[in-house]
């Protein structure tokens, strides 16, 4: 049973607008226009936000003409939620668990 939660990877979802971003891309595959519509952000700061999504991994790109498409990977939030039901798991099963003080 696994008992911890990637660090790294709620880091890069921590940020407000990275975690709209995923919502958004949980419902549809979006260009940087859509996004920037979507979000109000301006494209600059969409665009580095997207690039730390994509280094961890979270969305991948697909190009189409002059547009750029991403598209979240479901198994990487997956695996994420899967972790945090472990850790429920755990926390249920240790409720009575109380360490003594010396």
């Amino acid at each position: 049973m696994m008992t911890s939660v990637d660090t790294d990877l709620m880091r890069v979802l921590a940020d407000p607008l990275r975690l709209r971003i995923v919502t958004l891309l949980a419902r549809e595959t979006l260009c940087t226009t859509h996004l920037v519509e979507e979000t109000g952000a301006r494209q600059t700061n969409l665009s580095n936000h997207l690039k730390v999504l994509r280094d961890a991994g979270v969305v991948d790109t697909e190009p189409c003409g002059r547009f750029t498409y991403y598209k979240l990977r479901p198994d990487v939030i997956a695996t994420l939620a899967g972790q945090f039901a472990d850790l429920a798991e755990s926390a249920r099963a240790a409720a009575d668990n109380k360490r003594a003080c010396p």
